[in-house]
């Protein structure tokens, strides 16, 4: 009898395979299509600290008195929390699967307002999805490490649930933040988090929105680091996400290391009917492979369990390339 259950964060999954933060995960009925279809999992749409601001904003432009700037922001982010808070319960009511809440946040103190009021709406934990795009020339790589620090503690501290960091493959030593985070009370790590992609139209010479979408070739470098981190930091519990599109590459993750993996771009793609084939094919690849659970095989080829690990390292680029012309 093939295994699938997986543990991840302090969780126990039934399989590895999440519905990642999205516009997907936003609504309650369709949480539940997703149960159905056999996720893992559930990460709700990531409650954004900034949207609030901006739309406290737009209500701002439209009013004649400034001195109401206060209880308009303060109406604004209760109805935003209220909203992210029922979207939580009417999820949980619905299923029977972890349901994980996602914030993001630019000021301290919103982590630990948001993270509490969660855990009381019964999320059954909280991934801080946490991105700064710092252009400050003086803002050093401490500064950012120590930020993220900063967070998991007073976030841990305020809350007992779960608590996973969504972190950047642009934030300088993953490695390095990743077990500066762990010591500090992460429960789980999750590689990585996509962001808005600009672009340049050269016709109308403006800056526009680039593909909201994943694909295939972003899977390297989650491949890359899940198998770094996890063969440097044993134990650890590593999410991969971001170019995940269907079961070899949910198996390619398993291998590098990841107690569990998150799809997105895939199911906006092709539905919630992917889910369920994705988990047959990893189901059937583990029968002809001889495995009965993910942990025969889970970080099998990390970067401590091969005889190059070079082979996940840049410097290997012109070893096996300088002679293509």
């Amino acid at each position: 009898m093939i295994d699938i259950k997986t543990q991840y964060a302090g969780l126990t999954l039934r399989n590895p395979l999440i519905v990642g933060s999205s516009g997907l995960t936003n609504n309650p009925e369709r949480n539940k299509e997703f149960e159905k279809a056999g996720a893992g999992a559930i990460v709700l749409k990531s409650l954004f600290e900034e949207q609030i601001e901006m739309q406290s904003d737009v209500l701002m432009q439209d009013s004649d008195y400034p001195e109401a700037a206060d209880y308009i922001h303060g109406y604004v982010k209760a109805n935003q929390i209220n909203s992210y808070l029922e979207l939580i319960q009417k999820t949980k009511e619905l299923c029977t699967i972890p349901v994980i809440a996602s914030i993001n946040c630019y000021k301290s103190d919103a982590w630990i307002e948001f993270a509490r009021q969660i855990q009381l709406a019964g999320a059954d934990a909280l991934e801080l999805n946490v991105f700064f795009l710092e252009t400050d020339l003086t803002y050093s790589s401490e500064n950012m490490r120590d930020l993220y620090v900063s967070i998991i503690r007073k976030v841990k501290e305020t809350i007992s649930i779960p608590v996973m960091i969504k972190i950047s493959k642009m934030v300088g030593n993953i490695p390095a933040l990743a077990h500066t985070l762990t010591i500090n009370g992460a429960d789980g790590i999750v590689l990585f988090n996509r962001f808005y992609q600009p672009d340049i139209d050269i016709n109308n010479m403006q800056i526009v929105s680039g593909n909201v979408f994943s694909n295939h070739s972003d899977l390297s470098d989650t491949l890359r680091w899940t198998a770094i981190v996890s063969g440097k930091i044993p134990g650890i519990s590593i999410a991969s996400s971001t170019g995940v599109h269907d079961w070899e590459d949910v198996v390619k993750c398993l291998l590098a290391g990841a107690s569990a993996v998150q799809m997105c771009s895939a199911i906006y793609t092709h539905g919630a009917e992917i889910i369920s084939q994705v988990l047959t094919c990893i189901e059937e690849w583990m029968h002809q492979a001889h495995y009965q659970s993910l942990d025969q095989f889970k970080g099998k080829l990390n970067y401590a369990n091969i005889p190059n690990p070079a082979m996940y390292e840049r410097s290997q680029f012109m070893k096996y390339f300088s002679n293509r012309d």
